[in-house]
């Protein structure tokens, strides 16, 4: 029997400071103290592994093209070649149609936010005021984008008793009738879980029967050291209906500063979602089109990206062992740990950056407080492994020597 949204679904909350920007809050948080080190950053997940080597002469051979407005579409290169890398890392119920079934994207950022309001329009009338739930930690994005679109914010912790993904058993019927968008992130930030098959299917079950959108936050399904993580795509059924992914270059291809991802999924939704992009959301210039074109068509710099990962995650294992709750995580490249024993997220980061020269992110900053007064993120800080192995090794052991 399923239990009333006031009992058991997060329903919102938190202060004003909970809307602002992390990565401000923990300047602030920072700004009276001096590291005694030379600083590492841990705190930004902003890969550092050098640049594909196909960059720059694609970029060089088409840098005519800067001189053309982009269609907001994408280019038709980029469609096919977006679609076949897709095909071709996911088991599909069939290809996607590049020309109805796929928008590029100016990073997955700005097609996260600019759904939400595409989602409140396009899904209808819901029974009660119009809600957007998402996991909780995340994604700045995706609380912007819901409170751009009118939408309440409903909060789902992810603690280790679910998995680190949101408790889809908790959501009653009340609250699934007034829900437009369903953010999930898989491998997840910041804790790195990763969606089974049978969790996706159960929540493509919620979303058909009530009417809702799925927004599959998927930028980090090519980092993992272990089994390749799914896509929602894989259990979308033979028309995505409900659907959509999002997929980036920034992780997968360490090109956060080129801005280009897409969108695949439910070809209504996107057309609706293009008509909006088509007036309001940046275009991506066709010289980096080009060089997702041949991003997306080779995998040897990727498998390279991951390798450099997991030498990583190996020295996480042997310098933390079971310290802080450590895990290794399934997919992603951030550390999720337990300070709570160490005075709590704020202090143990203050400490870090005081002592030794290490910034890392209050995981309270990364979340928001649950009716209950509870805030999943607290006691946590995150660490994204992206500096090169030696200044990793240096800010774990650095860590451990101060938290111990």
């Amino acid at each position: 029997m399923a239990m009333t949204a006031s009992s058991r679904v997060p329903q919102g909350g938190g202060s004003k400071d909970s809307e602002r920007s992390p990565f401000l809050r923990v300047t602030e948080l920072l700004a009276p103290y001096k590291p005694s080190k030379p600083l590492i950053t841990l705190s930004l997940g902003e890969p550092q592994h050098p640049l594909p080597e196909f960059v720059g002469p694609v970029l060089a051979s088409h840098i005519s093209e800067f001189g053309r407005y982009p269609l907001a579409r994408g280019i038709e290169p980029f469609r096919k070649a977006a679609a076949t890398w897709l095909s071709r890392r996911f088991h599909l119920p069939r290809g996607i149609d590049p020309d109805t079934e796929l928008l590029v994207l100016n990073g997955s950022r700005e097609g996260l936010f600019f759904a939400a309001l595409t989602a409140a329009r396009h899904v209808g009338e819901r029974k009660g005021r119009p809600a957007i739930l998402m996991p909780n930690p995340f994604y700045p994005a995706y609380g912007a984008g819901a409170r751009a679109a009118g939408c309440e914010q409903i909060h789902l912790p992810t603690t280790p008793e679910n998995g680190f993904l949101p408790d889809l058993d908790a959501l009653d019927e009340a609250t699934l009738a007034r829900t437009v968008a369903f953010y999930i992130a898989s491998p997840a930030n910041p804790q790195g879980s990763v969606a089974s098959k049978a969790y996706f299917l159960r929540l493509k079950t919620l979303a058909d029967r009530f009417g809702f959108m799925i927004f599959s936050d998927e930028c980090y399904s090519e980092i993992y050291t272990g089994q390749a993580p799914g896509s929602m795509l894989e259990c979308a059924g033979p028309d995505f209906t409900n659907v959509v992914a999002f997929q980036s270059l920034s992780k997968r291809s360490n090109l956060p500063g080129m801005r280009v991802g897409f969108a695949a999924g439910d070809r209504k939704f996107l057309g609706a979602f293009h008509e909006l992009r088509n007036v309001a959301a940046p275009q991506v210039p066709v010289p980096l089109q080009h060089v997702a074109v041949a991003a997306y068509g080779d995998e040897a710099h990727v498998e390279e990206n991951r390798r450099l990962y997991r030498i990583k995650f190996d020295l996480a294992d042997q310098v933390l062992g079971n310290r802080y709750g450590y895990r290794r995580p399934a997919g992603g490249f951030c550390v999720w740990l337990d300070a709570s024993g160490k005075g709590g997220d704020e202090a143990a980061t203050v400490r870090l950056y005081r002592d030794a020269g290490v910034r890392v992110i209050p995981g309270s900053y990364l979340a928001r407080q649950q009716p209950d007064g509870s805030n999943p993120g607290a006691g946590y800080i995150r660490l994204a492994l992206v500096a090169d192995s030696e200044t990793t090794a240096e800010a774990l052991h650095r860590l451990v020597e101060i938290l111990d």
